[in-house]
Order: structure tokens, then C-alpha cells, then sequence
């Protein structure tokens, strides 16, 4: 097998501890994930500043970023770029662009400096075969336990959809309160699964003498009723 002196880290997989780092930011310097214990946390990372794709998810992210603090979320942004190059790019951003209405935005979460790679080696955000100069548009979510709870890729050609980063939080939030799942194109207020049953007592059960929240299909496929 040919050898190359390419350094490759493995990501972070679900279920695992977000790796930790300290690094410099442009709201101070952070500990992550010691920073965020006891509050979930959107850790994403973009190719590059003043690109446009990455101005128009900056600006949609912080337009929702009260919205993400509303279900306990914080925010943390990463590109291989110096904290000037940031300043200039928010700065840019606040004054000159405008997106879908908004216009006049302020970042006010806190964007990593990464020049050495060092955060996005620990995560798996280069990917040498997209570019070796460049992160790719990664979203990691963690836990207030800081656990690795949910990973995204997307290409440098594609921008995210922030709407979904939002539901997904939700959708893992309400399965951790409640022990339900979500189904396809579940958005919040809709019905949710219940576990399909551990014996066959329960599970004849559920389907001949259901609860009255609770219909099923088949005794594996069954859903609650939300209270509207």
C-alpha cells in the first residue's frame, strides 16, 4: 500500500465525547466543550471567510441565535482563519450584505481561530479529497453532558439548512425527556413513535386494548397523540 505523510484524524462519531480543545475566538478565548456543560451546542465549521455561501449561513445563524438559546443551544462557528480576518468579515457582514430581508447583522457567537488546523483535525473537518486548505461544512451537536449527539456534512458547494439543525435539536431533546422517536418529516407539535414492546404480553396488549393516547398499526408501530 503507497505511504504518504498525509495526516488523517478520525472524526468524532455519535455517542462519543467531544473532543476538547481551548482555542482563540472573537468573543474570547473558549474550552469546549467545559464552556458549554449544561447547554447543547452547534459546533460548526465553514471553508473560509468572505465567501458567500459561509456569509449567507453566518447571517442566518445569527438571525436564529436567540431562537437556539430559547431551547438551551449555543452557537460556535470555526474556519482556518486568523481572528482578523474574522473581525473584517463580521464586521462586513453588519455593514454591507444583505440576505432574504436581513441586513444589519451582528455575530455575536464566538468564531474560532484555527489557523493550525488543530480543532479541525480533532474533528474530521478537512477532508483532503474536497481541500487541504479548507473545512468542509461540518455540524456537530453536543450534548450538556458533552457528548457527540448528531454529525452533518456538507460540500463547500451546499449551504445548510438551519431550520433542520433547529428540529433535529429538538427532535433529540424530546427523545431524551420523554423515551420516544420522531418520525420522517417530524416537525414539532406532530405525533411521535413509542418504543415497539419488549415481550409479547405487552405487545398483544398494546394492539387489543391500546391507551387512549396511543394507536398503533401493527404491534411494532405505534404512535402517541401530542396534546395540542
Amino acid at each position: 500500500m503507497e505511504q504518504t505523510n498525509q495526516e488523517f484524524t478520525r472524526m468524532p462519531l455519535i455517542g462519543d465525547m467531544a473532543p476538547s480543545f481551548r482555542a482563540k475566538t472573537t468573543m474570547g478565548p473558549v474550552n469546549f466543550p467545559e464552556d458549554y456543560k449544561g447547554r447543547w451546542a452547534i459546533l460548526f465549521s465553514h471553508p473560509a471567510d468572505f465567501t458567500p455561501v459561509c456569509t449567507t449561513e453566518f447571517m442566518t445563524f445569527a438571525s436564529m441565535q436567540d431562537e437556539f438559546r430559547q431551547i438551551n443551544t449555543e452557537l460556535i462557528g470555526l474556519s482556518i482563519d486568523s481572528i482578523y480576518a474574522h473581525i473584517g468579515w463580521l464586521r462586513t457582514i453588519k455593514e454591507k450584505i444583505e440576505f432574504r430581508g436581513m441586513k444589519n447583522v451582528e455575530v455575536n457567537f464566538p468564531v474560532i481561530e484555527d489557523l493550525k488546523m488543530d480543532v479541525s483535525k480533532k474533528y474530521g473537518m478537512v477532508q483532503p479529497n474536497a481541500s487541504t486548505t479548507q473545512a468542509v461544512r461540518a455540524v456537530f451537536i453536543v450534548d450538556p453532558e458533552s457528548k457527540v449527539r448528531a454529525v452533518l456534512y456538507y460540500p463547500l458547494s451546499v449551504g445548510r439548512n438551519m431550520d433542520e439543525i433547529k428540529r433535529l435539536i429538538i427532535a433529540l431533546q424530546k427523545a431524551d425527556k420523554e423515551q420516544i422517536a420522531t418520525p420522517a418529516n417530524w416537525q414539532p407539535g406532530e405525533d411521535v413513535i413509542i418504543p415497539p414492546p419488549g415481550s409479547c404480553g405487552v405487545a398483544k396488549d398494546r394492539v387489543e386494548r391500546p391507551d387512549e393516547d396511543v394507536y398503533s398499526y401493527d404491534w411494532f408501530m405505534s404512535f402517541r397523540r401530542e396534546k395540542k
